[in-house]
């Protein structure tokens, strides 16, 4: 059994399984997840999980070098977006990596779940509650 970490296994086992570059999507309960990527669906009810846990938990497993976000959420989610900040600002401070942020359309979001490793389903009910998570590389 695990000491610590994520463990959910089908989180755990992706995580395991990304390389450099590799990414993995975490969603709202509404984010249409294409039928070519994996879903892990965690949603239990509305609002839980809620997407931070998930992404906090998440971020504690991950090594990234860059994360994206729908433009929409700077007006219509203004509250996750400075929580999503203020948590990848400790984490830089923490660890001294520096994670890059990307702000694109959530159309050109939703698409790029397409080719991520798998799309964790929350159960967040606020928009644009989405990310995409780009794997750094742990060694070097």
């Amino acid at each position: 059994m695990k000491r610590n970490g994520i463990l959910n296994s089908h989180i755990s086992r992706v995580l395991s399984y990304m390389g450099h570059t590799d990414t993995i999507a975490i969603g709202d309960c509404g984010l249409p997840i294409p039928e070519t990527t994996e879903r892990i669906d965690l949603a239990l009810e509305f609002g839980k999980p809620s997407f931070l846990d998930v992404l906090k938990a998440v971020s504690k497993d991950m090594k990234m070098e860059k994360v994206v976000l729908a433009e929409e959420i700077q007006t219509q989610n203004p509250d996750i977006l400075r929580e999503i900040e203020k948590l990848f600002q400790e984490i830089q401070e923490n660890t001294g990596q520096k994670i890059e942020t990307e702000f694109v359309p959530h159309t050109e979001l939703k698409e790029r779940t397409r080719t991520c490793r798998a799309v964790i389903r929350t159960g967040e009910i606020t928009p644009y509650a989405n990310i995409v998570l780009q794997s750094g590389c742990i060694f070097g």
